[in-house]
């Protein structure tokens, strides 16, 4: 079952996520994820919206999903985006 993560992020230094974004792809695309959406003016339909960026990835199971995100290889990466943005990030499933 696919297995979808949206991240919330609010980018304050451009500099430092720059190298986030650069190592990225090559370790996302490892894990047979699949970037679906990255938005930094989404159309607001309801409530509010204080994130500068909004991404949608996807895998095809719970398990590849963590596989990326735990590997040593993206949490080394992911150091520049801790130092230059705050996030929420949630999994959530695909329908049957």
């Amino acid at each position: 079952m696919s297995h979808y993560l949206i991240a919330q992020i609010d980018i304050v230094d451009r500099e430092t996520y720059a190298k986030y974004e650069a190592g990225f792809m090559d370790i996302f695309s490892r894990f047979d994820g699949t970037v679906l959406s990255v938005d930094e003016a989404p159309k607001l339909l309801e409530g509010s919206w204080a994130y500068t960026r909004t991404v949608l990835i996807s895998f095809p199971s719970e398990q590849q999903a963590l596989d990326w995100y735990q590997s040593d290889d993206y949490q080394e990466l992911a150091k520049f985006r801790f130092a230059a943005s705050s996030a929420n990030i949630a999994m959530i499933k695909g329908l049957d």
